[in-house]
């Protein structure tokens, strides 16, 4: 699953460790950018404090977390509990301001990417 949201995108697939069978009641939840976890975490700082952002330089998603399904499930309702916008671009522009500024852009770049799809 891909998340698109105020605080940074994040991929989310249920964890496999080496050698073992697909885990589906734990997600390793991804992201291309550092800040983007931390910034779910200080979010959620009661379901996600405890979880450690990891990094590895060789895999497609360099930072990950590790949650129980069960958490990224409260996690998502929540996100969704807080939408109170009607133009999602515009309120991460708001919401990141100017350190945001290269997410923003490649939302512009997603954005345009589907409305080729769409036509």
């Amino acid at each position: 699953m891909w998340l698109f949201t105020k605080y940074g995108f994040f991929s989310a697939v249920c964890n496999r460790e080496a050698g073992k069978s697909l885990d589906k009641t734990r997600f390793k939840v991804r992201a291309r950018v550092r800040d983007h976890l931390d910034a779910l975490k200080a979010r959620f700082p009661d379901l996600l404090g405890s979880s450690e952002v990891n990094e590895t330089t060789d895999t497609d998603y360099r930072f990950r977390i590790f949650v129980d399904k069960s958490v990224w499930t409260q996690i998502l309702s929540a996100l969704s509990d807080e939408i109170e916008y009607g133009n999602f671009k515009s309120e991460v522009a708001r919401h990141q301001g100017n350190k945001g500024a290269a997410y923003g852009h490649a939302l512009h770049e997603v954005w345009a990417t589907m409305n080729r799809l769409q036509k």
